[in-house]
């Protein structure tokens, strides 16, 4: 026997107080967004136009729409006339926004500061709170797919080559205006678009004075000669605004938008081609993407900041930057993996910003087992006479000191090296031909004393019992994070481009993940407050 049922009957009781359940993490959404402070909101206020929506409404609407795996605007707006905690959010007044209204309210501006805003209003919460401390931060990073095709590439490489090319057809086209005794104001070498805009601008009036004089000259046998220099400018024209000009500047275009990166995209011009870490092809496909560096403690992600650097080496100290700007006393201890270890990192993490880190170096594992330790080619192998400032490697062969070098890299950093020579051994053949290279050269090797300094640094800092302790939590700090934006809310590809709808579209989703952690906290933390009105440092209930 079935249950009676007609969806024809008019219904009896009418539910007009609705609400979330207690410890849904709407009440969390609710809670923090509405504790960012009035004066952001009213900065993206405009005194003229049609009333906008709430700024609040809007963010409430984008958490939890990505905490339900819905990223587009449209499935959003047609989300937010279908779930009940959607209309909980808008209440009995406004109307559902428009997919429009979404899509522009998380690629405006105002959202950042919103989004800055908020990360700083649930940090002061987790504090109070007692979930975090200023003990230490954990930063890792991660490749997110942008929203562009794939193969839409401009390599640098490629752009460098071609323009080279296109440059020596300028040259030889400026050669030819000489010969022809055309004055050029033009005098460096090689032409850019500005010139070249020039020169055609100068063949084109000079094109309609011959034009003029031919039209009163009289025919004469063998041709006029007008006609044939026209003829010759004519196409030295038609080369320069078809061909030369479009070209030069596409160029100039293109090295202007790579700033410091290889390669970008078309589609989305601060998307940068790199290794996925999903790769189910296995072959190293270079796929265009964001770099997402991300700074966490207790597993909430309490700083993010999006790269189109695809090397975390070079993203540390611009993360770290940020960070203590916009918290000056953020932490005491810096942690992370192997790949951000590296001189200029060490160096300014300690004079810059005065900071304890637990940053491996990329030999540092392999440092630690006996083959390396038996590498007869290891500097740290050989004996070393601090008096007389040589080295003596493991065959007895003595190295002297013999001149300074510096060295530049393309990003600008400076190393400093001391260069160790072979001494010659006039008597003893044996010795001579190891001290010497199968060319004939004599051996040599550059030390960099502040290198070997950070490096016995950061190694005393890993082996210490608190650096081994605080950098076993490492893994199981940070990576959940990765993996609850690519697993649980299933974020493998933006659904926006450009670097500012990207970036705030990847602080939405961080968001979400922090408030949905923070409101499975069994007995620790209750938004049913918040019907009340009341602000979460005054009503929160925190219970042991």
């Amino acid at each position: 026997m079935h249950m009676n049922y007609n969806s024809n009957q008019d219904p009896l009781k009418i539910n007009l107080s609705w609400e979330p359940r207690f410890g849904h993490v709407a009440w969390a959404i609710n809670t923090i967004v509405n504790d960012i402070p009035q004066t952001v909101i009213q900065a993206t206020d405009k005194p003229i136009g049609r009333p906008a929506y709430p700024v609040q409404l809007l963010l409430k609407l984008l958490l939890f729409g990505y905490l339900r795996h819905t990223f587009s605007g449209r499935q959003l707006a047609r989300m937010a006339h279908e779930n009940v905690v959607m209309r909980w959010f808008l209440g009995n007044k406004l109307p559902c926004p428009s997919y429009r209204t979404l899509n522009r309210f998380r690629s405006s501006p105002h959202t950042k500061v919103l989004l800055a805003s908020l990360f700083k209003t649930f940090r002061h919460y987790l504090h109070l709170n007692g979930l975090i401390d200023d003990s230490a931060l954990f930063i890792d990073g991660t490749k997110i797919l942008a929203n562009a095709n794939k193969y839409t590439f401009v390599w640098r490489k490629a752009i460098t080559k071609a323009e080279a090319n296109l440059d020596k057809k300028t040259d030889q086209l400026y050669q030819t205006l000489i010969d022809h005794q055309i004055k050029i104001p033009v005098s460096q070498q090689p032409l850019t678009s500005d010139d070249l805009i020039k020169i055609a601008t100068i063949l084109t009036t000079m094109i309609d004075c011959l034009t003029t004089q031919i039209a009163h000259e009289k025919p004469r046998q063998g041709g006029s000669a007008r006609k044939r220099v026209r003829r010759k400018l004519r196409h030295l024209l038609h080369q320069l605004a078809t061909d030369f000009i479009p070209r030069k500047l596409k160029y100039e275009y293109d090295d202007a938008t790579f700033g410091e990166r290889n390669s970008f995209s078309k589609t989305d011009v601060d998307a940068t081609f790199m290794r996925m870490k999903e790769d189910p092809m296995k072959n190293g496909q270079l796929k265009p993407g964001y770099n997402l560096q991300v700074a966490c403690q207790n597993q909430y992600a309490l700083y993010y900041q999006l790269f189109s650097n695809p090397t975390d080496t070079r993203t540390l100290i611009p993360f770290v930057t940020n960070i203590f700007g916009q918290s000056p006393k953020a932490v005491h201890w810096i942690v992370a993996d192997a790949g951000y270890g590296s001189e200029p990192n060490y160096q300014s993490l300690t004079d810059d910003f005065d900071l304890h880190y637990l940053i491996p170096y990329g030999m540092y594992e392999k440092e630690q087992k006996r083959r390396y330790h038996k590498d007869r080619k290891r500097l740290s192998n050989w004996s070393y006479n601090e008096q007389r400032d040589e080295y003596t490697d493991l065959d007895g062969i003595v190295f002297t000191f013999h001149n300074y070098s510096t060295r530049h890299d393309r990003y600008g950093d400076t190393r400093q090296f001391k260069v160790y020579r072979s001494v010659q051994y006039f008597e003893d053949a044996q010795r001579e031909k190891l001290a010497t290279t199968k060319s004939g050269h004599r051996r040599q090797i550059s030390v960099n004393y502040n290198w070997l300094y950070f490096k016995s640094l950061a190694k005393t800092q890993l082996q210490s019992d608190f650096g081994h302790q605080l950098y076993a939590c490492r893994k199981h700090e940070i990576e959940p994070i990765f993996a609850d934006l690519k697993t649980y809310l299933k974020l493998h590809r933006f659904s926006v481009r450009g670097h500012l709808p990207v970036s705030n579209e990847i602080g939405i989703a961080l968001m979400a993940n922090n408030l949905l952690k923070l409101s499975k906290i069994p007995n620790q933390t209750h938004f049913e407050t918040i019907r009340k009105g009341g602000n979460y440092q005054e009503s929160a209930i925190t219970t042991s």
